[in-house]
């Protein structure tokens, strides 16, 4: 890419600043160049036409050596909130920092950029959220290839992935900042276009296979396992390639995980939407208290609320590991002084997982040791909190010992260092001989100037004499007009104020010069001895990132624990012949917002499939919902919302709960719910569960009702999967009568005096009636409009049940091979007569 221009207007050329500008964001012509002019970050051009319009800022314009060019600028001071708003939207950003003082420059300052951020790629923590913060590739091949990098933390995975439905899945799942797409895919405008209807982060064309190869093998010197196929192994690559172009290096990434979606519960984006597990669904709604993930999160780290997420992200599906999450959970369940003592030890500790990060990067300040020393004096206390507990012992044998390495830390660093490296005073006194003579030598040069003030005083008589220090004549002596006369003739002016001035001796400057040369070789010697130190403890960066590991697994322990107290959870069991009872099961969102009536379930090998009526509004979409819930709480190790709860472990969950138009994809809501339904009769099994609600209802109602009654024996037939079937075609409870797997269920409502009143309990057998009527006035329609939709009603019942049951029976009673043509002729010109008449009465 050649060099670009600046967009501003004059007769000669760039002022040298502008010059200096151009040069470096011809260096990274993809990124919006920040370039520090004093205490402003400043753009230029049409990068400060972009600024202004991202942040809402003013533009100005810079003029110099007749040139003008439009300018928008943030300050240092508060960079940080600025950058979180363009990294929202989608902006990569390069920061150009002036590397020396304006005063000690050589005419310009000179300028070096030295950050790179992208979404996808921070590692600076102010702006990095506790969540894990992906950057994903995908590349085409053998299947779609999925690469998920977190450069924060290390972690490096990916999937092979086998249709597009299920690469939409899984990047729901771990919702990636920012996404790469290889060529062929970035080019498919109707691949890209749907993508980015579906997932509103950072786009972009990213690869070159040859670069991510190379990146590949001199990260990891061969092939890690896992990337053999050509798809994965050209994704993984491609995120590698474009990380370290970012950050350079990247010695926390130390290998990769290839994984396999199949080895879980299978939770499709519509299932995690309708569910509510990691965003509401309702619009507009911001709550994240409205989800599962916020009811359960009540972890106190964030590597803790990582690993939750990760859990919810993939529920298990062997019983062995499930029995072993929920002994832990019970533990702590069972023992709150335990629990308590967790939990608060856990409150105090720092991110390991992501310090662990930045010591390997070579990134960790002296806070951050600091935070590290803090956090390692938890670890024998908690060591031996866990001691003796069974369910809990083998975490605290997991726990290294990283007790002489908190020592060390401890020794070296003061408490609280500056923020800077650079600043000095963050070494302690005592651990460094070097350091401490340094120090001592710019100490006995301040002690000999503050006695110098007293000995010049009494050497020239002047007594009010004093001794003072400014940034730019250094150390002087101060002396008031009345005592002009006694100045001795050796002292040198240095400067005149209204009533006194200002000298300096040769003995002043020589003093002076020591303690700033002994101050400045203190200032490196303690550089230097924290980046020993530093070193030094990312050897042990490895046992770190194991001591996060094993404490973000006792921190969901103790959150579900927590939860489970608080909100009445019980222990789930599992059953291997199949059964499904739930005993006053609950919503467990639901419930933390509204008066909540439990309700049971029982299902099983001969009773497959539950047909659910009631009206609107009684609460069948609800009950739905707490069955799958309550199902996936209990496969990732958690207590559930109810009084006892027996479930088969299910291989997946799939929900048709509500409908919408897919407007952009040009797809009715009847488009949409039928592709859903067709995805999952053909993907479900005998061990998964299924939610259907309202099938059918978006298009004619005989069409409507024969797709539910179809999809109700295919269901019961076919497949066999344990299904929950809310409806409001009453047609469809006559399906028991013929399935010997199905059940009638309906959600209780009776008309009162005052109205239709819910009672939300799900009580056997099906609904008297669909009380639509009572809804709508409880909605508030118009009198009228109900008077007359009732006369309406009844019409259509009439003409519905026309063919009364005295007509059926005559009809069938007829013997026909007793009856001569013109006797049957007769008999159906009278039926015929009669069904007309009663058609003619039925009229609306």
């Amino acid at each position: 890419m050649g060099s670009m221009t600046l967009k501003g207007q004059g007769p000669g050329p760039l002022p040298p600043l502008l010059e200096q500008y151009v040069a470096l964001r011809d260096a990274y012509p993809e990124y919006l160049l920040l370039f520090q002019v004093g205490d402003f970050y400043e753009a230029f051009g049409e990068d400060a036409e972009r600024l202004a319009r991202a942040l809402n800022l003013t533009l100005t314009h810079k003029t110099a050596k007749d040139f003008t060019t439009p300018m928008a600028g943030i300050p240092v001071r508060s960079v940080d909130v600025y950058l979180e708003r363009l990294l929202q939207q989608g902006f990569r950003v390069a920061i150009a920092d002036q590397m020396e003082l304006a005063e000690e420059a050589d005419k310009l300052v000179r300028r070096e950029v030295t950050q790179l951020l992208t979404p996808g790629t921070l590692l600076r923590e102010n702006l990095l959220k506790p969540e894990a913060n992906y950057l994903a590739a995908l590349a085409t091949g053998d299947g779609y290839g999925l690469a998920l990098l977190d450069v924060s933390t290390g972690e490096f995975r990916g999937a092979l992935l086998y249709s597009k439905s299920a690469l939409y899945d899984e990047l729901f799942r771990y919702r990636p900042a920012e996404v790469l797409l290889a060529p062929e895919l970035y080019q498919q405008t109707s691949f890209r276009e749907e993508f980015q209807r579906r997932f509103l982060v950072m786009l972009s064309e990213g690869f070159d296979d040859e670069i991510g190869q190379k990146a590949l093998e001199a990260q990891f010197g061969s092939l890690p396992p896992g990337l053999e196929p050509p798809a994965l192994r050209r994704a993984a690559g491609a995120a590698l390639a474009y990380a370290l172009r970012v950050e350079k290096r990247l010695p926390q990434v130390r290998g990769f995980v290839r994984y396999d979606p199949n080895a879980y519960m299978q939770l499709s984006e519509t299932t995690l939407r309708a569910l509510e597990v990691f965003e509401p669904s309702a619009v507009g709604e911001r709550d994240p208290e409205r989800t599962l993930l916020g009811v359960l999160n009540l972890t106190r780290t964030a590597p803790g609320r990582r690993r939750l997420l990760s859990w919810l992200r993939h529920p298990l599906l062997d019983e062995a590991p499930l029995q072993s999450r929920l002994d832990a959970v019970e533990a702590l369940v069972r023992d709150g002084v335990l629990r308590g003592a967790v939990r608060r030890a856990l409150h105090r500790m720092h991110d390991l997982e992501r310090l662990a990060a930045r010591l390997m990067a070579g990134r960790a300040s002296a806070r951050d040791l600091s935070a590290l020393e803090r956090s390692l004096g938890l670890l024998p206390e908690l060591r031996q909190l866990l001691v003796g507990f069974p369910p809990l012992q083998h975490l605290a044998e997991r726990l290294p010992d990283l007790e002489a390495v908190r020592e060390k830390i401890a020794s070296a660093l003061v408490s609280d260092p500056p923020l800077k490296l650079t600043e000095g005073g963050l070494i302690q006194e005592g651990y460094d001989p070097v350091l401490d003579e340094l120090r001592h030598r710019a100490e006995e040069g301040r002690a000999y100037i503050a006695q110098l003030e007293a000995t010049e005083r009494e050497r020239t008589g002047i007594g009010n004499l004093k001794v003072g220090y400014n940034a730019v004549f250094g150390y002087y002596l101060e002396v008031t007009r009345p005592h002009y006369p006694l100045v001795p003739g050796e002292w040198r002016a240095l400067q005149t104020l209204k009533d006194r001035m200002r000298f300096s001796t040769p003995e002043l400057k020589e003093q002076e010069r020591q303690i700033l040369q002994a101050e400045t070789e203190a200032v490196k010697r303690e550089h230097a001895v924290f980046l020993e130190l530093r070193a030094e403890v990312a050897q042990v960066a490895q046992e770190v990132r194991q001591a996060a590991e094993v404490l973000a697994e006792l921190d969901v322990y103790a959150a579900l624990a927590e939860a489970a107290v608080a909100y009445g959870y019980t222990r789930p069991r599992f059953s291997s012949q199949g059964e499904l009872l739930i005993r006053a099961g609950r919503h467990p969102v639901v419930e933390r917002h509204n008066t909540f009536i439990p309700n049971d379930l029982e299902l099983g090998p001969g009773r497959r499939l539950l047909i659910l009526t009631g009206p609107n509004m009684a609460g069948k979409s609800t009950y739905l919902r707490q069955t799958a819930l309550i199902a996936l709480m209990a496969q990732i190790g958690s207590f559930v919302p109810a009084e006892s709860v027996t479930l088969p472990l299910f291989d997946r969950i799939f929900t048709r709960i509500g409908a919408s138009d897919d407007i952009t994809g040009g797809r009715s809501t009847f488009m949409v719910e039928m592709e859903e339904l067709a995805a999952i009769l053909q993907q479900a099994t005998r061990k998964s569960l299924v939610l259907l609600d309202e099938i059918g209802r978006g298009t004619s109602t005989y069409d409507g009702l024969a797709l539910a009654w179809a999809a109700c024996e295919y269901l019961h037939d076919t497949v066999g999967a344990y299904t929950l079937f809310a409806t409001h075609y009453f047609e469809l409870t006559a399906l028991p009568s013929r399935l010997s797997a199905a059940r009638n269920a309906h959600v209780a409502a009776r008309e009162e005096a005052d109205g239709l009143v819910f009672y939300h309990q799900v009580l056997p057998g099906p609904a008297s009636k669909s009380y639509g009527l009572e809804v709508a006035r409880l909605a508030g329609l118009p009198s009228a409009l109900l008077e007359r939709a009732k006369s309406v009603l009844d019409g259509l019942l009439a003409q519905h049940n026309s063919p009364s049951k005295d007509l059926l029976d005559e009809l069938l009673q007829l013997d026909l091979s007793q009856t001569t043509p013109l006797e049957a002729l007769v008999f159906l010109q009278r039926l015929q007569a009669r069904l007309l008449g009663r058609l003619e009465t039925a009229k609306p």
